[in-house]
């Protein structure tokens, strides 16, 4: 039953006006809710991370060709201390130890969802197409770009390249062992940035190993890692630092 109540000027229904009232609060709070939302996004900040390969000498010149398969990377859990794999400058192995087999999953295959934290904490990229790079074409300061995308800003404590496969072929035209480390992934242990409106470029440098039996490892070379910085147009005066900044490993 409708509801009427005295007033000055004569009779008000107070249904309608309870009605007209809950119809503003909910006009105001999903105001409220879509500004908070619009505050979230504004607030988070990224940059850009370009990925390149490059290869140190090592024993590339036993090869006619050796064409990498890369599926994507991991980054490091964000603020955490690079570890020390145990790898020399030239990239040979400290373990003679046979690392071809990948039951620890480090290397391939188990592709985490994009940008979703495994249970190392790291967060796992996947190319939208698998990228091939020739190592034999990337010695001499040659390299070559595999990804480039906007990623959330923050310090990460290194790169891992997902490579799923390392086909060679020998100088005398045999085909070559070339095996991917299990225990020793190709992890790349340098801590770099992604900074607002910055490009940040890391490269990361392997090469192949001949190991005693004749097949060759495929290492990572940490005296080789480089990361760049260089400012986005259009960012000079925000407070970031100009031009290119360069750390050699």
């Amino acid at each position: 039953m409708r509801t009427t109540e005295p007033t000055p000027t004569g009779v008000r229904n107070v249904t309608d006006h309870a009605l007209d009232r809950r119809t503003y609060l909910r006009a105001t709070g999903a105001a409220a809710l879509a500004s908070v939302g619009l505050a979230g996004c504004v607030g988070r900040a990224s940059g850009t991370l370009a990925t390149r390969v490059t290869d140190q000498p090592a024993d590339i010149d036993d090869f006619e060709s050796l064409v990498v398969t890369v599926e994507g990377f991991w980054l490091g859990p964000e603020g955490a201390e690079p570890d020390d794999d145990g790898d020399d400058a030239d990239g040979s192995e400290t373990d003679d130890g046979d690392d071809s087999d990948d039951g620890d999953g480090e290397t391939s295959g188990g592709n985490e969802t994009d940008g979703e934290e495994d249970e190392a904490g790291r967060e796992y990229f996947e190319f939208d197409e698998a990228q091939e790079a020739d190592l034999v074409e990337l010695q001499n300061g040659e390299t070559q770009l595999i990804d480039e995308r906007e990623l959330q800003t923050g310090e990460y404590p290194y790169l891992q390249l997902d490579v799923s496969s390392a086909d060679g072929t020998l100088t005398d035209g045999s085909d070559a062992t070339v095996d991917l480390p299990g225990n020793a992934p190709l992890k790349f242990n340098e801590s770099f940035e992604i900074r607002e409106n910055a490009r940040t470029t890391f490269t990361a440098d392997f090469a192949p190993v001949l190991r005693g039996n004749g097949r060759y490892l495929l290492r990572p070379v940490p005296s080789g890692i480089e990361v760049e910085y260089e400012e986005s147009a259009g960012s000079a005066g925000d407070g970031s630092s100009g031009g290119n900044e360069t750390d050699d490993s």
